[in-house]
């Protein structure tokens, strides 16, 4: 095992899908000589030539219409976003073309293009620089959407995406790209969890508490904290959010009977609406209450200096836990 950053261990995720293929081909706004704004490809432009690690102008939607060119001729690129709201310039071409070709084509074409896209809040960035637009992308067929909450999990999966015959959009969170974890860098991949598998990351009796990337951290110390007070939680992280792993979210809420899901992005149509209509028709029957969801507020993502109020923290997480288990003391009001 390799104690890594999470921003390490994804440059060796793309290190290692390079060297197993030839194919694989790496676009982004200053990945080569400066080895992106987040420094995850640093390094990789020495070893692997311009050819494999091409820097690109300022332009999302040519970045993806050549992925999408190059895909047509068997080349497995990955696409770097510099920014999460920098994306949306690549939103015709995602929506409208990576995500039909193979359909459109009853299966002659494929499109195994990776999109990375540093995503979410926490850093204190300017405008357009910690937006979590994932609902788009999870309401959109023909996409897969992952989100990876450690070192180990964005090494696997980003390879696991990038051999996947479908489109995969990727989200890092960005808040821990210095985070640490130990990776199993021999480890074979076949041997590693499905892609679309999600992880319980604590176990746990009373309440499950469902989510996903940078909120994972957040939610183990949720449950760290109501520990003390002699509650319960069980962690899951759904890692992917297009498929959903229903049947692992399922055998969670039939255990504990009482859930809460958390996320960055805004509440209205978010993947946490989703995951409770889908709990609800799958396990009625064991709900001992209604289902909370705790996310961003439903505004644009504020200034740096306001976003403490947007994203959802411990105090917010443990009053949506207070609430399900009907205990006193906790806020009154529609969800969290």
């Amino acid at each position: 095992m390799t104690e890594l950053t999470l921003g390490k261990a994804l440059g060796a995720g793309l290190r290692q899908a390079m060297r197993d293929d030839d194919r694989v081909v790496l676009l982004g706004e200053d990945i080569g000589r400066l080895g992106g704004v987040f420094r995850i490809t640093d390094g990789l432009l020495d070893e692997f030539g311009a050819h494999r690690v091409i820097d690109t102008p300022l332009a999302e939607s040519g970045i993806v219409g050549t992925a999408v060119g190059l895909a047509f001729r068997g080349y497995r690129p990955v696409v770097e976003i510099q920014f999460d709201g920098f994306v949306y310039p690549a939103f015709d071409q995602i929506v409208a073309q990576v995500a039909k070709l193979h359909y459109r084509t009853q299966g002659r074409v494929r499109m195994p293009i990776t999109i990375r896209i540093p995503w979410a809040g926490g850093i204190g960035a300017a405008e357009h620089h910690s937006e979590s637009p994932e609902a788009y992308f999870v309401h959109t067929a023909g996409l897969r959407v992952v989100a990876v909450s450690n070192p180990e999990d964005a090494y696997r999966s980003l390879r696991q995406a990038i051999a996947s015959d479908d489109p995969v959009i990727f989200f890092e969170p960005k808040r821990l790209y210095h985070h640490k974890g130990e990776v199993d860098l021999e480890a074979p991949l076949a041997d590693a969890p499905p892609m679309g598998l999600a992880r319980v990351v604590r176990p746990g009796t009373d309440v499950t508490l469902i989510t996903y990337g940078a909120m994972t951290t957040t939610a183990l110390q949720a449950a760290e904290a109501a520990e003390d007070e002699g509650i319960s939680l069980e962690i899951i992280d759904l890692r992917s959010l297009s498929p959903v792993d229903y049947d692992s979210v399922a055998a969670s809420v039939r255990k504990t009977g009482r859930v809460v899901v958390a996320h960055e992005a805004s509440r209205e149509a978010g993947v946490a609406a989703e995951v409770i209509a889908s709990v609800t028709e799958r396990c009625f029957d064991y709900l001992e209450s209604a289902p909370l969801r705790v996310t961003g507020h439903d505004v644009p993502y504020p200034p740096a200096k306001l976003e403490k109020y947007h994203l959802p923290d411990l105090d917010r997480l443990l009053d949506a836990v207070d609430r399900v288990l009907d205990r006193p003391n906790s806020l009154t009001g529609a969800d969290a």
